[in-house]
């Protein structure tokens, strides 16, 4: 399918700019990618061309808002239109458009739900969130470092990024504001991908990374410029029917694992030909990429059960996907979502050196969810 990203805030433009990152070449998934943010110095930070960065707010917003959400939702309401005709085409051409937001934050906390009440009005195609949820140490002056659960990392006193206090409840906030406004809220917690005392400063890049390859993994399965043909081919219209259009939440697991691809005979480059795959080999390739991304670490984490919907997408070389193996990993996420409808298909990628699996799981509840709700909700220290 074809998509339309666009960054809000900090956290917003960041990510964009790591999903404009790793679209390969060969297999071109993105029609445009806007980033939008009160803070000129943040927009430079990124790679994405000057034509396509959007400042606005100004005089008073300049350099953020600092985490006041009350500032930010008045400056949201005003902009969101005129940050449309900003953008460098009126009418897309993508399947679907994709807003990108760091929740915890008040520039795209306040902007986002406006700009996809907007979106939603314009266009007749399905507009996605993409939000990051803040890490404990965010908001938490006594998060521990017992690695036993909410609030196991300590904060970091020589970190770059300040502390934000409002940050949980922005969050909360924001996910309300979404709520029956974005067609679907695919959420990736920072918390579960930090390591023990990273500063989330130093794990940034990193966690934009890995979340701009789980967005490819699913969103280009079906996009090719060379030629190979998917026997069972992804959709737009396969990933509406699985993520839906009621807000559900959503999260992304992964998991690639590098194979044999023939290569050169002579060890120069020259006259690849295709590698002779073992079926045995093939299979339990597939099946261990799908059994890690369904139980492995997940964007949002949560049990699998609770999922309403799934799909899995499995893509490598050609030659290594087996027919059997991805319609028996098909059945095998049937079983780990209890039953609830799941579609599958395959993404051929005849330059890729692994092979890898895409799981989408809709309509899920995640603890960490009630657990920000929980901290939003606490009365403030006297």
């Amino acid at each position: 399918m074809q998509l339309e990203v666009l960054g809000v805030g900090g956290a917003g433009c960041r990510i964009a700019d790591a999903i404009r990152a790793a679209e390969p070449a060969e297999h071109s998934f993105l029609t445009d990618v806007t980033v939008f943010d009160t803070d000129e110095a943040a927009l430079n930070r990124t790679v994405i061309p000057e034509s396509h960065c959007v400042q606005y707010g100004l005089p008073d917003s300049d350099g953020g808002l600092e985490g006041d959400l009350k500032r930010g939702l008045p400056l949201g309401r005003e902009h969101a239109d005129d940050l449309l005709e900003r953008r460098d085409r009126d009418i897309p051409t993508a399947d679907a458009i994709l807003v990108a937001v760091g929740l915890g934050g008040a520039t795209g906390g306040g902007t986002a739900p406006a700009l996809v009440a907007a979106l939603q009005q314009r266009y007749d195609v399905p507009v996605y969130v993409l939000a990051t949820l803040p890490a404990d140490r965010e908001f938490d002056a006594t998060a521990d470092t017992s690695g036993s659960g909410p609030g196991r990392h300590t904060r970091d006193p020589t970190a770059e990024t300040p502390p934000r206090p409002n940050a949980a409840t922005n969050a909360v906030a924001t996910l309300e504001r979404l709520d029956g406004v974005a067609s679907a809220i695919i959420c990736f917690d920072n918390e579960a991908w930090l390591h023990p005392v990273e500063s989330l400063a130093d794990a940034r890049d990193r966690c934009n990374r890995e979340l701009a390859t789980r967005v490819e993994a699913v969103f280009a399965a079906g996009e090719r410029s060379d030629g190979a043909v998917a026997q069972t081919v992804i959709d737009a219209s396969d990933v509406r029917r699985i993520v839906g259009d009621q807000s559900a939440i959503v999260t992304l697991g992964y998991d690639d694992l590098t194979v044999e691809t023939g290569g050169s005979r002579f060890g120069l480059g020259l006259f690849s030909s295709p590698p002779d795959v073992e079926t045995s080999e093939a299979v339990s390739a597939i099946e261990t990429v799908i059994r890690k991304g369904i139980r492995g670490k997940l964007t949002l984490e949560c049990d699998p059960e609770t999922a309403a919907r799934g799909l899995l997408i499995v893509g490598g070389p050609p030659a290594w996907l087996n027919r059997q193996a991805i319609a028996e990993g098909r059945q095998t996420l049937e079983s780990a979502l209890d039953g609830a409808g799941v579609l599958g298909g395959d993404a051929p990628r005849p330059d890729g050196e692994s092979v890898f699996a895409g799981v989408v799981l809709a309509g899920v509840e995640s603890d960490r969810l009630a657990a920000l709700r929980a901290v939003a909700e606490r009365p403030p220290e006297p």
